[in-house]
């Protein structure tokens, strides 16, 4: 004989299965994943952190220190060659000025050198198409001067006409 409570035990797990099962076995499924994983993590964070190397540590920051180095030499060359080139353009500017001025106090016009205009400033460099003009392309133009259809001109069937002014006429 089953008590009286039984049944009505039963049929109460039963719908509480039918309604909310596929929840309670992910549920379930979660707390096994946990159940084998968290004393592995806990062991993991209260064991002390390995030992390194002091010599491999040492060799690694000495490797950093001398890259570091030769880029900053790199650096500090190309800096110095700027500088360079940046003092002799400050000085054929300079020059350039002083001739200038000096021309103008004669009382003549200033021409610059050859192949220099006076907006120019002079290239420390020799430059090859001073002496002679490029010659201009001859190139074609993507369209023809003919139609366009923004103007209205060109005729054909599919004009636009404005429509008739005042009230329709209409029965």
């Amino acid at each position: 004989m089953e008590p009286p409570c039984a049944g009505a035990v039963c049929l109460m797990v039963w719908s509480l299965f039918a309604d909310y099962g596929w929840f309670i076995l992910i549920g379930l499924i979660a707390l096994y994943v946990l159940a084998q994983n968290l004393p592995r993590k806990i062991r993991e964070v209260r064991s002390p952190p390995p030992a390194y190397d002091p010599d491999a540590v040492a060799k690694r920051e000495e490797a950093m220190m001398a890259a570091r180095r030769k880029m900053q030499e790199e650096f500090n060359a190309q800096a110095e060659m700027f500088r360079e080139k940046q003092k002799e353009r400050e000085e054929e500017k300079r020059k350039q000025k002083i001739a200038k001025w000096e021309s103008m106090k004669l009382g003549q016009s200033y021409k610059p050198p050859l192949g220099q205009s006076p907006a120019e400033e002079p290239d420390a460099g020799p430059s090859t198409s001073a002496a002679a003009p490029k010659p201009k392309s001859e190139k074609k133009p993507l369209r023809s001067g003919g139609f366009n259809p923004l103007s209205g001109e060109g005729g054909g069937s599919c004009t636009w006409r404005p429509g008739r002014r005042g009230p329709s006429s209409g029965g």
